[in-house]
């Protein structure tokens, strides 16, 4: 869905290591107005932190970063790279020019080589204290987010009280993005036994995971 001027906003998830902060990412994109929140590699995602945000906000899944890439690039999207990068601008900036997709990058080592090949351009978040390298990926996307909202000029939600109306929780949505063929399903298998060590996708997690939600999740 279209905001402000006609300008939108994706969120892209590459190979984040620790599976709760898609829950809470969530949750920031249906705040700041995201059209969706685009998975690469694995599907499955634990939905803790969400506070109910992913049934207001719409899915997609890529196996590749190309196939992702093209996706965005057919919509007349451009893909920032959320990263200290020595040609990185600050996003107070607003260093925007059309619709954008960023790409967050993995908590211990950022964006990788392959993940900055995809960028059009770089952004970074200014800080003026001296106690932390960096900020959580789940604050970084916020305040990136939030800049983009504010440059697009995306109408702000309406309050009763102290708190924004939230919608009605959406119909449940079939998943008609992600056809299950056997190659697809055969690639996702390889995914997961190549990132079954990697804490975000613990495939043993007994918290909740999306693997049980993503038929009413993923949309086209």
């Amino acid at each position: 869905m279209e905001n402000g001027k006609g300008f939108e906003s994706y969120v892209l998830i590459h190979n984040i290591a620790k599976r709760h902060n898609v829950g809470t990412l969530a949750r920031s994109c249906t705040a700041f107005g995201v059209s969706e929140l685009i998975l690469v590699g694995r599907r499955d995602f634990n939905a803790f932190g969400s506070h109910g945000s992913t049934s207001h906000l719409k899915f997609r899944h890529f196996h590749s970063l190309p196939e992702a890439r093209s996706f965005l690039k057919e919509r007349d999207c451009d893909i920032c790279g959320v990263e200290i990068t020595d040609n990185a601008l600050a996003v107070n900036e607003h260093p925007f020019k059309r619709s954008t997709a960023f790409l967050l990058g993995n908590e211990g080592t950022g964006l990788s080589a392959k993940e900055c090949e995809i960028c059009d351009f770089f952004v970074y978040i200014p800080q003026y204290g001296c106690g932390t390298a960096s900020l959580n990926v789940t604050v970084a996307a916020s305040i990136v987010l939030h800049h983009f909202g504010v440059w697009a000029g995306f109408s702000e939600r309406s309050r009763e009280g102290s708190k924004f109306i939230v919608a009605e929780r959406p119909m449940k949505q079939g998943r008609s993005y992600c056809a299950e063929t056997s190659e697809s399903i055969s690639e996702e298998r390889r995914l997961k036994r190549e990132s079954a060590s990697n804490g975000f996708f613990d495939q043993n997690s007994k918290e909740e995971s999306s693997s049980n939600l993503l038929d009413g999740l993923f949309s086209s």
